[in-house]
């Protein structure tokens, strides 16, 4: 039994999957003669770069081939069947580059290639694969016949790692024509995928195709290779479940757990989908990239655009979550991931590393309170935060001033002072941030209607400067004289100067006073507080 990457290889260059670029000019140069001497095809491996070769050298040798052709092939007569099946033919040689790199397979390779091909319009075509893998001495050899080729001989050679060769060999380069072979969608695999089906008369499902086209990373010699894998396992229609039991791909509801622990901020949940995991025993690196193409999708219907290549499943999951993960925290997410990747590339412990990263995301809205915190010191106006829950640090029962605020007081530093509680308690119901501000600092004189504050920081001095204006509302409130607001240099904690990383380091630790959840998390799970 021929495998389905075999039996369904393409054998025009019309067939060629995305690859329309190459079709055409090779077609275009057979069809003009005007073949070069030299090619290098680049790309990923599976996309049809030994192919292409194959097919080239087809039709530089099909029996039939005529004006009418267009440069295309037959691929029904001797010799093309003989090149396409790839059996032995005088005037199509493949070599493999990783078993034979040496200098003397290259002088041998020059040598055969002295000789004229088999038939007069017929040209000798060699196919090196894997060419990066050639040595340097092995490329010197090829480097004359490269620059005077004998008539009717075309090289072709297949790389997946054309920087190696540009390297190795760069005066190669400029004697070769360079096609850049496409990565093949998700859409163009499963599309093919559904005319193979068709001719084995195979029932599939759609998300048992989705599955192999993603898993197929953008090769279409792998995606039928999948195909053909799950369908040795047994008997009946390919389902998504029977490939994912083959493939060992990760359930999509474990993508939608990990989505529910994100938007609703539980990290609790973490460490149980972890366990699932491994008891699944699958790889933790395919669930992160995996991760990372969920949230993809998620990113990609949150700015109105549509997910293509995923299961009906993780396309329901993905509408759930849509709505309530906005794009903006998404971008985060995906930048928390892009920080740890290389990290759990190298790492011993890749379930610590799995664990931190999902707690981190599933901790993102504290991750957001403090940088609108830090954007509050930056920007001109408050920055808006969530409201002050009612069993939370923060919250405080308002102290009442000594007088109404139908009886004003005089402005003085004693009624000032009194009445200070209230005007914090008020900030904080209206702007969290500038309460927390006002908590910190101090009233330190009253002349006149003017009045003096002392911030608790000296970070915090910028941050007031800028309330002034309604700091002095907020008192206005309680005081019969409308009052000026001045702040005063320095600070009670931070008079001396402050270099940048001990303002950050003072901002963190107070915030992380303020918040004993967040430092107890931090200490027990010893993370990074960032910024």
């Amino acid at each position: 039994m021929i495998a389905l990457a075999r039996k369904y290889r393409p054998k025009q260059f019309a067939d060629l999957i995305v690859q329309d670029h190459v079709a055409a000019a090779l077609r275009g140069a057979v069809a003009q003669g005007r073949v070069a001497h030299g090619y290098l095809f680049a790309g990923p491996r599976g996309v049809g770069k030994t192919t292409a070769a194959r097919i080239l050298a087809m039709a530089l040798n099909c029996e039939r081939r005529t004006a009418a052709t267009g440069g295309e092939p037959c691929g029904e007569c001797d010799a093309c069947r003989r090149i396409w099946t790839g059996a032995a033919n005088l005037d199509v040689v493949e070599l493999d580059a990783a078993s034979n790199r040496g200098v003397d397979d290259a002088r041998d390779l020059r040598e055969r290639a002295m000789y004229a091909a088999s038939t007069e319009a017929g040209s000798k075509v060699y196919i090196v694969d894997e060419a990066h893998m050639l040595t340097r001495e092995a490329w010197n050899a090829l480097l004359k016949i490269l620059e005077e080729p004998p008539p009717r001989v075309v090289f072709v050679f297949a790389t997946t790692e054309p920087q190696k060769i540009a390297n190795t060999a760069a005066p190669i380069l400029s004697r070769l024509q360079r096609f850049d072979f496409r990565r093949i969608g998700p859409h163009a695999i499963v599309s093919r995928l559904k005319q193979v089906a068709a001719a084995e008369q195979l029932k599939v499902e759609d998300d048992a195709l989705h599955l192999i086209a993603r898993s197929a990373n953008g090769g279409m010699r792998d995606a039928l290779s999948l195909l053909d894998q799950v369908l040795s396992f047994g008997e009946g229609p390919v389902t998504a479940a029977r490939v994912r039991e083959v493939l060992g791909l990760i359930p999509d509801e474990l993508y939608a757990e990990m989505l529910r622990a994100i938007a609703e901020r539980d990290p609790a949940a973490v460490f149980p989908l972890v366990e699932r995991l491994l008891e699944a025993g699958a790889d933790l690196s395919e669930f992160v990239n995996g991760a990372g193409e969920t949230l993809r999708a998620l990113l990609l219907a949150g700015v109105g655009g549509q997910p293509e290549g995923l299961t009906e499943g993780l396309m329901a999951v993905v509408r759930e979550y849509a709505p309530q993960l906005p794009p903006a925290d998404i971008v985060r997410l995906l930048t928390i991931l892009s920080d740890s990747e290389e990290r759990l590339s190298r790492s011993a412990n890749q379930r610590l590393l799995v664990e931190v990263l999902l707690l981190r995301w599933a901790m993102l809205d504290r991750t957001v309170e403090l940088s609108e915190v830090l954007d509050a010191l930056k920007n001109d106006g408050p920055s808006q935060t969530k409201p002050v829950e009612p069993n939370s640090p923060s919250a405080q029962p308002p102290i009442r001033p000594s007088s109404s605020p139908g009886k004003k007081l005089e402005p003085t530093l004693d009624n000032v002072r009194s009445i200070w509680a209230q005007v914090v308690h008020d900030a904080r119901a209206k702007t969290p941030v500038l309460g927390s501000l006002l908590a910190e600092a101090e009233v330190v004189a009253v002349e006149g209607r003017t009045i003096t504050l002392r911030p608790g920081h000296a970070v915090h001095a910028e941050g007031l400067e800028r309330q002034r204006e309604t700091i002095a509302q907020a008192l206005g409130t309680y005081i019969s004289e409308a009052p000026r607001v001045t702040i005063a240099a320095g600070g009670g904690r931070g008079s001396e100067r402050i270099t940048p990383e001990g303002a950050s380091a003072e901002r963190l630790k107070s915030l992380r006073a303020k918040d004993p959840t967040l430092s107890a998390a931090v200490d027990a799970l010893d993370l990074e507080l960032l910024e």
